[in-house]
């Protein structure tokens, strides 16, 4: 299972949940592999020239939706690869290193447009979920921090917890252990409610910033040309995997939450990516972090 981003981020995270899951179903262990780099193109370049014989999956986030726009002419995600299901939605927070002077949402706000481009925004490439909650910050307060790519957001949490960059947005999968340690600053969830696992966090819209709501989803494909008979039988591993005790109770932690049987499927996860890919090309056309 391709992971187009580096070991030890969000989606790494999601991937060996689900994957030790599914092996289980399967009768084989399910190894992922991180192949990281341009926002994740060059991973799910890879995973749609391998073989289509139902041993090379790929499991990728919004980016898959957000390829097309910025990486035009490198991936048709609708035409390269064959559909298992989704797995999981997942909130963000907005985080900063321990000593950065703001200490709620509107401070950060306001200290980021005022610094402009003394501010540090760390993401894990264009495309990537953190691009595109930086986006959204950049488009709702004005602030345009100087942007720092990497290619992941697990190496950016290096960096942020050695106090290298100023702040980020991440998938609670990779930030709750470091926000309850104290290891980094938190402001917000990207969610309309609080969430349990971090309730003493705001979220964006009791905050005021509403429209920054955003839940990262993550799929599972095959490359094209994969048989009917071997999707179907992993969208199966799939759905017995997502019904997982441990795996629920896992997710729970992280506070992602798991996608109902409909979605866990072919259909539900190509309806979702056709409805996101045309939401994103239309809020990649506004400034924001690059």
């Amino acid at each position: 299972m391709i992971v187009p981003y580096a070991a030890g981020g969000p989606t790494d995270t999601v991937a060996r949940v689900v994957a030790d899951a599914m092996g289980r179903d399967l009768g084989q262990r399910v190894i992922v592999e991180n192949v990281a780099g341009a926002g994740g193109t060059i991973g799910s370049l890879r995973a749609a020239k391998s073989e289509p014989n139902g041993y090379t999956l790929i499991l990728n986030h919004i980016g898959m939706a957000t390829a097309p726009t910025l990486y035009p002419g490198s991936i048709d995600p609708l035409t390269s690869f064959e559909y298992i299901g989704l797995v999981a939605d997942v909130p963000m927070t907005i985080v900063a290193r321990r000593s950065f002077q703001p200490n709620t949402l509107k401070e950060l706000i306001d200290y980021t447009v005022k610094q402009g481009s003394k501010i540090t925004y760390a993401h894990a490439g264009a495309g990537t979920a953190s691009h595109i909650c930086g986006v959204l910050f950049a488009s709702e307060t004005g602030a345009q921090p100087v942007t720092v790519p990497y290619k992941g957001t697990g190496p950016a949490m290096i960096d942020l917890l050695g106090e290298q960059v100023d702040f980020m947005c991440d998938q609670t999968t990779n930030t709750t252990n470091q926000i309850k340690s104290g290891e980094i600053k938190a402001y917000a969830v990207t969610t309309a409610q609080r969430i349990p696992a971090l309730a003493n966090i705001p979220s964006v819209k009791e905050a005021g910033l509403g429209n920054l709501e955003l839940s990262i989803w993550h799929g599972i494909y095959a490359p094209k040309g994969t048989t009917v008979e071997v999707t179907r039988k992993l969208t199966s591993a799939l759905q017995v995997a997502l019904k997982d005790e441990a795996v629920s109770d896992r997710f729970n932690q992280l506070s992602a939450i798991v996608v109902s049987n409909e979605d866990a499927s072919a259909t539900g996860l190509k309806a979702k990516l056709e409805a996101e890919i045309a939401r994103w090309k239309k809020v990649l056309a506004a400034e924001g972090p690059k």
